[in-house]
């Protein structure tokens, strides 16, 4: 477990409201109608089909993209104010790194942006990340993980109360992402930020969140919304009880596919 004194600020808190929230491009819609209410400290998933709307929802909950209908709240603040204090990180699939900064400068480069003190120290957030001996290495020194752990340092270094993650294991293999998943979910425990996971994986899903949001296929909708029971940690992925979450939400996401399927049942 990653230890408290890693934390020279107060648990961030962070309400997410989303009500009547709609997208469209155009002719083309992607998202419909969509309300949820996260609570402070939660971990959400999001799941559905491909083309679903779920990167397009989390690019509204970051401020990258604005909704057509509806509306967005931190804690009753709108996103546009919470973004203009620097309350919001988000890690991609993709490390976004950039090439001529080591690692550490790449976590002291949120604070640069943010123009504020750190909230966990950069070096020590990267030691806990396992990443002591490579502070001073460039990114193309890094394995693909450690890139990914450098990302999600630099988006979380500044303590923000929401962290949106954007399949940021994807492109991993499936070794070095479970291991992730279990590192993540320790310093999540210790941080208490709110964390909303966009993910393709079922598993990664149960073995990470509280509730899973399953989206329909487009436009996207939400089809159902599971809670996840099982207790943390969650390093059991070969128990029958976290198989069985498993075929639960594999299922659920197969009738949000296929709704003849779920009348056919």
């Amino acid at each position: 477990m990653l230890p408290e004194t890693m934390l020279t600020a107060a648990p961030p808190r962070s309400a997410v409201r989303i009500e009547g929230l709609g997208k469209s491009f155009g002719q083309a819609v992607a998202l419909q109608g969509i309300n949820l209410n996260i609570v402070a400290g939660e971990f959400l998933s999001v799941v559905g089909p491909s083309g679903c709307g779920k990167t397009t929802l989390l690019r509204i909950l970051a401020g990258l993209e604005s909704a057509s209908e509806g509306r967005v709240t931190i804690d009753g603040e709108p996103i546009a104010e919470a973004r203009r204090k620097q309350e919001i990180g988000i890690a991609f699939q993709r490390a976004a790194l950039v090439p001529w900064r080591t690692a550490l400068r790449n976590v002291e480069l949120t604070l640069e942006i943010c123009k504020r003190e750190a909230a966990l120290a950069p070096k020590h957030l990267l030691r806990e990340f396992g990443l002591g001996d490579f502070l001073y290495h460039y990114p193309h020194q890094l394995s693909g993980g450690m890139q990914q752990r450098v990302s999600i340092a630099a988006a979380m270094v500044h303590h923000p109360r929401l962290l949106l993650l954007d399949e940021p294991f994807g492109a991993l293999d499936e070794l070095t992402r479970e291991a992730l998943w279990d590192w993540l979910a320790k310093l999540l425990a210790v941080t208490h930020q709110t964390a909303i996971l966009v993910t393709h994986n079922v598993e990664e899903a149960v073995a990470l969140s509280d509730r899973i949001v399953i989206l329909s296929a487009r436009p996207g909708r939400i089809d159902q919304i599971l809670e996840v029971s099982l207790p943390r940690p969650r390093s059991g992925r070969l128990d029958e009880a976290f198989t069985r979450e498993v075929l639960r939400a594999r299922s659920a996401l197969y009738s949000a596919i296929d709704p003849d399927e779920r009348a056919a049942k």
